[in-house]
């Protein structure tokens, strides 16, 4: 009945439900209590993003994505006039008490604003933001849901900014009163799209890259739906993008990820004597005398405390952080490997701009053992941390040890008397040590040095020969300033020769456990562009072969190194598009492999560049032929 990834839903005060079908182009009407549509409104308009139904009956709908105006549909004539030019799609739509109509620009950056009673429309005035994104207090950046109190003060969801911005009558900048850069935050924002402020000044936002609709109250904002993360059971929600209240309180939210509308009643609580949710304290500290770990690629000498978490019924629970020494909670499923932090890695969490460190919201059953793993977010920090545990029922906290088992513990140090050798072609007369290391069990060892020397290590399988420093080189990290991993940790797929990998570029980019829809705007770009490319070339490799296929062709000016450029061009861009989506999808999904990680880094990086070299060298006998050719043409001549 509203198609896929519905935006744009209004409940009036009689309990009529307007949304838009975008797929085609419809404005359904239907009575609370019932599936069947009352009303099917067909429309010109392409892919509203939002509207507002006013007291009488009419109807404002965005139509700015393609057209650049607002509509409105008279309910007694039953038909569309234009009553607002834009410049971008209405994200957000709002009629005041004074019949101004407000809309959210959302590309534009800006929020405009236009008297209905004004007979002759003309020109919008700026009711917020400057045009132009920024994070100012008097800027915008890609602003959604708008909501307009009786005091004419806007509210704006300003949602890449995360942030949600009060805009007081006849001011141009804005007060932050939910999300980033608030003073004192009590819940974090992940692109705000929608907002709605009830009569007691309250404030209700739509969550959408958290998958949650939060509220505010006396002690600060709190989840009320979608609290355990994305799905698409009856109690989550999946990029939600707007919603709206009945006259009963009752919740109709647009779940645009699981191409539904979903319904939360309203259900009055009482306060009685008995709490209906248990709550566990657990507090510990860190010292020197902690275990350590590598917790990343980049920072060394972590000090942990691992916890047997144990829970005596099956039920959504959430794990609250904090203490002074800024704690980063992880939590495993079955055990914790500190050799391999990725290993039955269940969740994460951090978030060092709230008095709350980290949060997690999880489903824990019955018959499986977590083990909830506090570290810190930079290195050696040492203190005192909290955890408050809540949920259905009681949970079991134990302290447990899972240290890293340091097999030997060498120390030397390096004199003139050292031998030397060229480490590389540039930096000759270095001093060295070699050391054979003998494991008696296969797996995965973390070797590092404390040092204060810029030293620089170098694994080597079988032999070490100072003449040719790359023979039998295994792994390798160059000193302190190496922006790759440490020796020996999954991680080493990063290790690279010169110049940026993809690795570089998209690893900061990447959020793990992630699916591609939630990830950041470049990395969405960065696949588009990908697949555009790689049909590009395979449209311009085909066309290419099928030119140069034929032996007059191959006779006339470098015809057989066309062809075979366009044989190489082809498995280059496919050998690139797997690259890509290898790095992208592995990064994605932090419990890949670590055989999976290497094998990909070592058989598709080489045959890319392999594909690269040989599509240059064909390319540069192309120059060089037509080179030849021209000057032979101008001795001739």
């Amino acid at each position: 009945m509203v198609g896929k990834f519905p935006t744009a839903i209004f409940v009036n005060t009689n309990n009529t439900i307007y949304a838009v079908n975008k797929e085609n182009n419809t404005i359904v009407m239907w009575q609370e209590e019932s599936v069947i549509p009352t009303k099917i409104i067909h429309v010109n308009f392409t892919r509203p993003s939002s509207l507002f139904v006013t007291l009488n009956g009419d109807i404002y709908i965005d139509d700015g994505s393609m057209n650049n105006r607002v509509q409105k549909w008279i309910a007694q004539t039953n038909t569309f006039v234009t009553v607002m030019n834009v410049s971008s799609e209405c994200a957000g739509l709002f009629v005041d008490i004074n019949d101004t109509l407000y809309c959210s620009m959302h590309y534009h950056h800006q929020v405009v604003k236009r008297s209905l009673n004004d007979a002759v429309m003309t020109s919008n005035r700026v009711a917020a933001g400057t045009g132009n994104e920024g994070s100012a207090s008097n800027h915008l950046n890609f602003p959604s849901g708008i909501f307009v109190d009786v005091n004419l003060d806007l509210y704006v969801a300003d949602s890449k900014n995360n942030r949600v911005q009060l805009f007081q009558s006849g001011e141009s900048n804005g007060i932050t009163v939910a999300g980033n850069k608030l003073l004192n935050p009590t819940i974090t924002l992940d692109w705000p799209s929608g907002i709605i402020l009830d009569a007691e000044k309250y404030l209700f936002i739509v969550d959408q890259y958290n998958h949650r609709i939060v509220g505010s109250s006396l002690n600060g904002f709190r989840c009320l739906v979608g609290c355990y993360r994305e799905g698409s059971q009856s109690n989550q929600l999946n990029q939600p993008f707007s919603f709206s209240f009945d006259r009963s309180g009752n919740m109709f939210v647009t779940d645009q990820g699981n191409d539904r509308i979903q319904k939360f009643k309203y259900v009055k609580r009482y306060c009685i004597n008995t709490p209906s949710v248990f709550q566990n304290i657990y507090s510990s500290s860190l010292t020197n005398n902690n275990q350590i770990y590598y917790r990343d690629c980049k920072k060394q000498n972590f000090y942990y405390e691992s916890i047997q978490v144990k829970v005596i019924q099956s039920g959504y629970y959430s794990f609250r952080g904090s203490g002074y020494i800024d704690p980063y909670g992880f939590i495993y499923k079955n055990k914790f490997n500190p050799l391999d932090p990725s290993e039955n890695l269940f969740d994460q969490d951090y978030d060092r701009c709230t008095d709350i460190q980290f949060k997690l919201n999880i489903y824990l059953e019955v018959n499986i053992t977590y083990v909830l793993v506090i570290t810190t977010y930079e290195s050696k920090e040492i203190g005192t941390f909290s955890i408050v545990v809540s949920g259905e029922n009681e949970v079991n906290l134990d302290r447990i040890s899972t240290p890293v088992n340091i097999q030997f513990n060498y120390s030397s140090k390096l004199t003139d008397d050292s031998p030397t050798y060229y480490r590389d072609c540039q930096v000759p007369q270095c001093h060295y040590e070699t050391s054979q290391i003998h494991v008696n069990t296969t797996g995965l060892y973390v070797l590092w040095s404390e040092n204060n020397i810029n030293a620089h290590g170098y694994i080597y399988k079988n032999d070490f020969n100072p003449l040719n420093p790359s023979e039998n080189l295994l792994v390798s990290h160059d000193g302190p300033k190496q922006s790759s991993c440490v020796i020996g940790d999954r991680c080493n797929v990063y290790i690279k020769g010169i110049g940026l990998t993809l690795d570089d570029i998209l690893r900061n980019e990447l959020k793990p456990n992630t699916v591609l829809n939630n990830q950041s705007f470049s990395i969405k770009l960065s696949a588009g562009l990908t697949i555009i490319m790689f049909v590009a070339g395979l449209i311009n490799s085909i066309l290419s072969f099928v030119t140069f296929q034929s032996k007059d062709s191959q006779q006339v000016g470098c015809g057989m190194y066309l062809l075979a450029s366009s044989i190489t061009s082809l498995l280059t861009i496919s050998m690139f598009i797997i690259k890509f989506w290898f790095v992208v999808l592995t990064h994605i999904n932090v419990s890949t492999g670590l055989s999976i990680l290497r094998g990909g880094c070592a058989s598709i990086e080489p045959i890319l560049k392999l594909f690269l070299y040989l599509d240059g060298w064909l390319n540069a006998s192309v120059a060089i032929e037509r080179a030849v050719l021209l000057f032979k043409g101008v001795i001739l001549t």
